[in-house]
């Protein structure tokens, strides 16, 4: 369901797009709708089409929790190397895309690198680090695609989380995809420096 701001002159109206059916918004128009639909993810690729993500399911909002709240800790430790974010926070990537990885975390030198408009709502940069989960409704092939999306816009380090098998993808520049089937953990290697991901938390 999309909506616009409600005024005098119009209402909220709900509209069920087929999947057949792109709709396409400029960077300021998906600023507007982002506002006014906040308990949805709302994303935007880089031909301008609108993605539209319902809430989560409880497993997937608990597998989440638990990511977001290990890379917390570890952020807490080492504030000063960067910033860590959530899943509920947008980037325009180079290619023009807006996407909100599910957690992810931004070097210290680059943030600082940005000026105030560039940081603006949504932050003009792509994250050194991003995390995808995936949830019962996502598709391994759209995931995929957004996790090379993601290191051909400048990401150091992808992880691609599939508890639906327990098997992980990690991405990185200028090489082959690295699976792993049920690993433990997964370290942060020199991209985030002794952060380690326990997975026995996340696949619960």
């Amino acid at each position: 369901m999309v909506q616009i701001p409600t005024t005098p002159e119009n209402q909220i109206l709900p509209l069920n797009l087929p999947l057949s059916i792109g709709l396409h918004v400029t960077q300021e128009q998906f600023a507007i709708l982002a506002v006014a639909n906040r308990d949805l993810k709302l994303e935007r690729n880089a031909r301008g089409e609108l993605i539209v993500n319902p809430p989560t399911g409880w497993e997937t909002g608990q597998r989440n929790l638990s990511i977001s709240g290990q890379l917390y800790r570890w952020y807490e430790e080492n504030e000063n190397l960067g910033k860590a974010f959530d899943s509920s926070t947008g980037f325009i990537l180079p290619n023009g895309a807006t996407r909100s990885p599910d957690a992810c975390w931004v070097s210290q030198e680059r943030w600082d690198a940005l000026n105030a408009e560039q940081k603006g709502t949504f932050a003009n940069i792509c994250p050194d680090f991003v995390v995808e989960l995936r949830s019962s409704s996502d598709k391994l092939e759209s995931l995929q695609a957004k996790m090379k999306e993601y290191i051909d816009n400048g990401a150091k380090l992808g992880w691609l989380l599939d508890p639906q098998s327990r098997r992980v993808e990690i991405y990185r520049p200028g090489s082959a995809v690295e699976v792993l089937e049920n690993p433990d953990s997964l370290s942060g290697d020199k991209v985030l420096p002794g952060f380690v991901l326990n997975l026995r938390r996340v696949w619960g």
